[in-house]
């Protein structure tokens, strides 16, 4: 008995049907890359800004315990030791620890703010590609830990 044609069924796919399938999967594939390397290069400039603000807030530890001497010394004048003025860290550059050869350079201005305060505002830049970051963290302290 002969099969009618409309009754055939045929199977698989066309060439074309699958050219559209790798298509489609190709650009798939290919925004997955890119967003990886986004969230790469996102994770790097997150983690290079903790360092950043970890070695800012050691300067500015170190400067506030610094000793300013006898407190009744600020009424005549301004501590001694924490001379105004700017400082650059000699170990430049240092790495997320403060020590010579990183990618970091720290520095600091210790400025006059009252008879018995000083305001520090201590500055990490690093450069990266052609892009410049910064972080930059100020307080006002008496010495002392203060």
């Amino acid at each position: 008995m002969p099969i009618k044609k409309d009754k055939i069924r045929e199977r698989g796919f066309t060439l074309l049907e699958v050219l559209i399938a790798i298509s489609l999967f190709s650009v798939g594939v290919l925004a997955v890359a890119a967003m990886q390397g986004t969230a790469t290069r996102g994770n790097r400039l997150g983690n290079e800004l903790t360092q950043a603000t970890t070695l800012a807030q050691m300067q500015i530890e170190t400067l506030k315990s610094a000793d300013t001497g006898n407190p009744v010394d600020c009424l005549v004048g301004l501590p001694t030791a924490l001379p105004t003025g700017n400082y650059t860290d000699p170990n430049n550059p240092v790495d997320e620890k403060g020590d010579p050869g990183g990618i970091f350079s720290r520095s600091w201005v210790i400025a006059a703010n009252t008879a018995c305060s000083r305001l520090v505002t201590v500055t990490v830049s690093w450069t990266i590609g052609t892009n410049t970051y910064n972080v930059v963290l100020s307080t006002v302290t008496r010495g002392g830990g203060n």
